[in-house]
């Protein structure tokens, strides 16, 4: 019987959200993806089937990632939908969290 190896990287737990927002899911389209692919954002929106403005402004970071958005994006990148949804929703919860800092504190835990 093989035998099996130990991971040499142990297994991290956060216990305290990140002090720095989680990256926006248009700098990646923006910074990574079309670069990538060495593909205009017009080219891109027009592929999307979306507005070169509206390609631009989620780029932008001015406008999220919607759930069809997702599932276009996914498609075009061959990654999913899931993927730019999540990259949404901690960018989301992240800027929530500290806008509702005072509201949230004042709210007791029922657990």
């Amino acid at each position: 019987m093989p035998q099996q190896r130990e991971s040499m990287t142990p297994e991290i737990t956060v216990t305290k959200p990140p002090r720095m927002p989680p990256v926006h899911p248009g700098e990646v389209l923006r910074g990574d993806v079309l670069p990538g692919l060495e593909i205009s954002v017009s080219e891109a929106a027009r592929q999307l089937g979306v507005s070169r403005q509206s390609l631009h402004r989620i780029m932008a970071g001015s406008q999220p990632v919607t759930v069809e958005m997702a599932l276009r994006l996914g498609k075009f990148c061959g990654n999913g939908p899931a993927l730019w949804l999540r990259m949404q929703q901690a960018h989301d919860l992240w800027h929530a969290e500290r806008r509702m800092r005072g509201e949230l504190a004042k709210i007791p835990a029922r657990v």
